[in-house]
């Protein structure tokens, strides 16, 4: 056995295999900083050294990810810190989001082609990539100073795929067991691990960049708590809006129809997202058909 005590935080001192042997996320973390395998015995600072890493920076990343201690020091370099940053965006968006996107396609597809499902859980996936993308195009101008991403409203939509996908997904009644099967259980270990990976990405902007970038320009903000959401029974006359809305009605549309007024509209809408915990149009869709409150058929 090494010896190597996992409760201590990592040093530039300690060897680096032993990092990449023992956590879990040091593979992404050293690709990101465009670290290699093949470290044989060296340290983390030689590692770090041979490929210009700045090594105070390297272990903030490692020890908040591991141990979630936060760094603020003052040996922390911001373009260090933005290279890593901008690396997980191309990983997000060339690779891993692209990937999950064609297995997403080979578990659900299939299930049953008489119903529309399996195409709106694909567009509510294809809306949160537009919602990492937007977010990512945002930083990558570098404006991580000036807005706070709603960050949570992103993992959220992840998450909403999850439960779509385990409370609606469209099984045969004589489905065999075999190979979808096995694809469908990858991918949601798949949304597990991206919606983790995701999150850690944006907290690590959150806790350790940003405040950085604020302290020198001697400026703090703090981050509003998510707010837990509960799902809540709908009343008759959100019913009636949610009904009109996945028919594609514009508010103005169904403010016409349910004679009331378009503020109306909007006020029940805001309420069927908070009730449901589902923010797009597609997740709601979804909903109408499985509580039967529109025909499969009349839909678009």
């Amino acid at each position: 056995m090494p010896d190597f005590d996992y409760k201590t935080m990592y040093k530039a001192s300690d060897k680096i295999c032993d990092l990449m042997a023992h956590e879990e996320d040091a593979i992404q973390i050293i690709s990101r900083f465009g670290l290699e395998m093949g470290v044989g015995e060296q340290t983390i600072a030689e590692v770090c050294d041979a490929h210009h890493v700045h090594t105070p920076t390297f272990l903030s990343i490692v020890n908040y990810k591991v141990f979630h201690q936060r760094a603020l020091s003052a040996d922390i370099d911001v373009p260090t810190l933005q290279r890593y940053l901008h690396n997980a965006h191309t990983y997000f968006l060339d690779f891993r989001l692209p990937r999950l996107r064609r297995s997403l396609i080979e578990a659900i597809i299939p299930a049953d082609p008489m119903t529309k499902i399996p195409g709106l859980i694909l567009r509510c996936y294809d809306e949160f990539v537009d919602e990492i993308r937007t977010h990512i195009e945002h930083e990558n101008q570098g404006l991580f100073d000036e807005h706070v991403h709603d960050d949570q409203r992103i993992t959220d939509k992840l998450t909403e795929i999850k439960n779509l996908i385990i409370k609606y997904y469209p099984t045969k009644p004589t489905s065999s067991e075999g190979t979808v099967t096995y694809t469908l259980i990858s991918v949601m270990s798949d949304l597990w691990h991206t919606e983790h990976d995701f999150a850690d990405h944006c907290a690590i902007e959150d806790d350790i960049l940003r405040p950085v970038m604020l302290r020198q320009k001697e400026h703090s903000r703090k981050v509003p708590a998510a707010v837990a959401k509960e799902t809540e029974e709908l009343s008759d006359r959100e019913r009636d809006v949610l009904v009109q809305l996945v028919r594609g009605l514009s508010n103005k549309e169904i403010a016409d129809v349910l004679c009331i007024s378009t503020h109306t509209v909007v006020t029940h809408r805001k309420h069927i997202t908070r009730k449901l915990n589902i923010h797009s149009t597609a997740g709601l869709t979804i909903y109408a058909i499985v509580n039967h409150l529109v025909d499969i058929n009349s839909l678009e």
